[in-house]
């Protein structure tokens, strides 16, 4: 279709890369001495959003004992009703910091807004840009001056070329550092069972297009926590870079959450994910072996 071919997302194809060409290894993106699209698929986890700093505390202190690689937390939160919790703001962005302090873990917390992205860059090791954001312009091209990495969302109703045309903005503007993550797009079946369609074929599609890490979100991706696990593992045999995932307190209830919390894992559920990636990996390996 012609709309597609006029879509230009130079910068990130894997094809115009000599480094990359040929094959399919990402650039790694280093956050401290965490490698995405190193040797071994990353873990990012935590609440949805800082609520309080003991709530965001005890579940960072949580993910780490669970062998999560980084934190993840909505300092601001984008809520459809404008009358829902919309997050701590800069008190949220100073208890991510704590928790970094406490636990060793780099922050991961998203930016709204170009007003909002000179304050989150003095706190956050990684800046996320949402689905709802992923074709703010003005956004994304001044992400790309920062030298911060740049954890892209898919959008909702995005298509894979539409969302390497957003990576671009960033490339373009001098940041490499981008990994892209997919978390769910809009389908028939949203709501029935279900919060998004999560859309696992999109990840070998775009590690055979692009250099750029990609890393899968099963919590936003199906919106239930029960489905959680099994999507996330399932994410890893796909070839996902990485995950993102949710996490409330061990004892907390999913309805005492002010974000989110039907999605939230328990860090014991956490910890099972994490033990069962490399059996995944070596499965898929195994498998790999027998087709060759």
């Amino acid at each position: 279709m012609s709309v597609h071919r006029d879509l230009d997302w130079r910068s990130v194809s894997r094809a115009r890369r000599d480094e990359y060409a040929g094959t399919h290894r990402p650039r790694v993106v280093r956050v401290g001495t965490v490698e995405v699209g190193g040797a071994r698929p990353v873990v990012i986890a935590g609440p949805c959003a800082v609520e309080s700093r003991a709530q965001t505390l005890e579940i960072a202190r949580a993910c780490a004992d669970a062998g999560a690689d980084l934190l993840r937390g909505g300092a601001w939160k984008p809520r459809t009703s404008p009358y829902a919790f919309q997050g701590l703001g800069v008190e949220g962005l100073e208890i991510l910091a704590e928790a970094r302090a406490t636990t060793g873990l780099p922050i991961v917390t998203e930016v709204l807004d170009v007003r909002m992205l000179a304050v989150v860059e003095q706190f956050a090791d990684v800046l996320q840009i949402g689905s709802r954001n992923m074709q703010n312009y003005p956004l994304l091209t001044e992400a790309g001056r920062t030298r911060k990495p740049v954890l892209l969302k898919r959008g909702m109703c995005a298509t894979l070329q539409e969302w390497l045309c957003a990576a671009e903005y960033v490339v373009r503007g001098g940041n490499e550092d981008v990994i892209l993550c997919e978390r769910g797009i809009r389908a028939l079946g949203n709501g029935e069972y279900d919060r998004n369609t999560l859309d696992l074929n999109v990840v070998p599609a775009a590690i055979e297009r692009t250099w750029l890490p990609v890393i899968v979100d099963p919590s936003h991706g199906t919106g239930v926590a029960s489905m959680v696990p099994r999507a996330a593992l399932a994410a890893v045999a796909y070839g996902a870079h990485g995950l993102l995932i949710e996490v409330l307190a061990e004892d907390g209830k999913p309805e005492d959450a002010r974000c989110d919390g039907d999605q939230g894992v328990r860090p014991s559920t956490l910890r099972k994910v994490v033990e069962g990636i490399p059996a995944v990996l070596g499965a898929v390996g195994a498998e790999s072996e027998v087709r060759a």
